[in-house]
């Protein structure tokens, strides 16, 4: 089975070898095997963990939070509903985060279209601009 270093890792995941660090210490990563001299040994089931650890992130979820549903995962199936329940509270949260960011994407439209038209008629006045536009 092929293993891969820390570094190697990190530059997958595009991480720093600090943050895997850090998530060893934090005990996101107790399914690392270490050699005898203490050196991570990461499989390629690791890097899919790691990539579950960093959606989760992403989504704004505490590293306590992902902890615990390390935990859950090492626990096996009798935390299956819990795991199901804490990815439903996930997505309900990234559904709300997308429609803030298409609010916020709208908002910005606007602003690149008021800027074109700004620019167009090389000034901000809006009673040059409507005058602009009637005339042609």
């Amino acid at each position: 089975m092929k293993t891969y270093s820390i570094s190697e890792v990190a530059k997958e995941l595009n991480l720093t070898v600090y943050t895997l660090r850090y998530y060893d210490k934090e005990g996101l990563m107790p399914f690392v095997e270490r050699t005898s001299n203490g050196t991570r040994l990461f499989k390629e089931s690791d890097i899919g963990a790691l990539k579950v650890i960093e959606c989760l992130k992403s989504t704004g979820m505490p590293i306590k939070e992902i902890k615990n549903f390390i935990d859950w995962c090492s626990d096996g199936d009798s935390t299956l509903q819990q795991r199901n329940d804490m990815f439903m509270e996930r997505k309900a949260i990234v559904e709300a985060q997308m429609e803030e960011l298409k609010k916020t994407m709208e908002l910005i439209e606007h602003k690149c279209l008021y800027y074109k038209t700004a620019l167009d008629a090389g000034t901000e006045d809006i009673h040059k601009i409507d005058k602009i536009k009637i005339n042609n």
